[in-house]
């Protein structure tokens, strides 16, 4: 289970190793992608709070990256956190996700890209729920569900 140091540590030395790398030019993002989904993941651009009903969805599944479909999280790690945006405790693997110290807006945060292919898909707190602590605040339109297994 990953934990804040853990986090802290990555966004500082560097994350995990992925397990595949996806590359692609910016024009054959901007072909995949709808342009909210280009914006978001490509640009680091933040949706509207409570714009996407992905909020109030808790159904069993996994959640995997809009972009190249690597698997991110898992339902059963999602809560309601009131902020607006998709909350998750624990990725699905402690590689799916590379962690960047971000110093933008006048304030320190962690930012949360895809390990796989660095779309931007939102930031990591540590005022989550017992027993990790954490909230990966993400993005909905970075992540699309997929059926249970």
């Amino acid at each position: 289970m990953l934990k804040w140091e853990d986090i802290l540590r990555y966004a500082k030395d560097g994350s995990p190793s992925p397990e595949r790398k996806v590359e692609k030019t910016e024009e054959e993002w901007r072909r995949q992608l709808s342009a909210e989904e280009y914006q978001v993941t490509r640009l680091k651009a933040t949706e509207r709070p409570f714009s996407s009903a992905m909020c109030d969805l808790f159904e069993p599944g996994i959640y995997a990256c809009v972009c190249c479909g690597t698997v991110m999280f898992d339902a059963s790690e999602k809560f309601d956190s009131g902020t607006g945006w998709p909350s998750f405790t624990q990725p699905v693997s402690e590689s799916a996700i590379a962690y960047h110290a971000d110093h933008s807006h006048g304030m320190t945060r962690v930012e949360t890209t895809c390990n796989t292919c660095g779309a931007h898909l939102g930031h990591v707190f540590p005022d989550g729920p017992l027993p990790s602590r954490l909230r990966y605040c993400m993005n909905a339109v970075a992540l699309k569900k997929l059926a249970a297994k």
